[in-house]
């Protein structure tokens, strides 16, 4: 580089040099942009009493510390004292099972009976048969029978359901009727 190159970059330094300065020091960067507003914005808090509260210092300054036998340093609590762990087991010993047994699975009506199952051949979900004394009942997979259950299977020998009140799921067999002859 010649001295004329030097001089033209000294120069274009200084300019640019001069420039950042200038755009520093006209407040328009967001540095001191919000150190303007923040000295502008402040209020103090409003404390109605700032003198020191000597008796509440006095009485913290005298306060005994007293450990509950437990580290402060440990995640693990401590066990409870032998008392407390007496009281407990007498306590689960005089008591009878907490969690009562389950309901029985529900059941259809006493003389509701499956006695068989069907599809149309068009190729639509199997239709079950039951019968209920001289009423019939015709239901697929997802119908409500009497308004009180859901058919959720249709199998070979059993129909499977759902109790709607409850939500308690049960099974019924089928059951084959003896045939009579129709008297002639």
């Amino acid at each position: 580089m010649n001295e004329r190159n030097k001089r033209i970059m000294l120069a274009a330094l200084i300019v640019v040099a001069a420039l950042v300065w200038w755009y520093e020091r006209g407040g328009s960067s967001v540095a001191s942009a919000t150190a303007q507003d923040g000295e502008m914005s402040y209020k103090p808090l409003g404390v109605e009493n700032p003198a020191l509260q000597r008796d509440k210092q006095h009485a913290s300054q005298k306060t005994e510390y007293k450990s509950g036998g437990r580290d402060l340093f440990s995640a693990i609590a401590p066990p409870p004292p032998q008392e407390v762990q007496k009281a407990a087991q007498e306590a689960r010993r005089f008591q009878g099972p907490t969690i009562p047994p389950p309901p029985p699975p529900p059941t259809l009506p006493g003389n509701m009976k499956f006695f068989g199952y069907g599809t149309i051949p068009n190729g639509t979900a199997k239709r079950a048969f039951l019968s209920d004394g001289d009423n019939i009942y015709i239901v697929g997979e997802g119908d409500t029978l009497l308004g009180k259950f859901r058919v959720t299977k249709i199998g070979n020998a059993n129909l499977d359901f759902e109790e709607i009140a409850s939500g308690r799921h049960g099974s019924t067999q089928l059951t084959e009727e003896p045939v009579t002859a129709p008297a002639s």
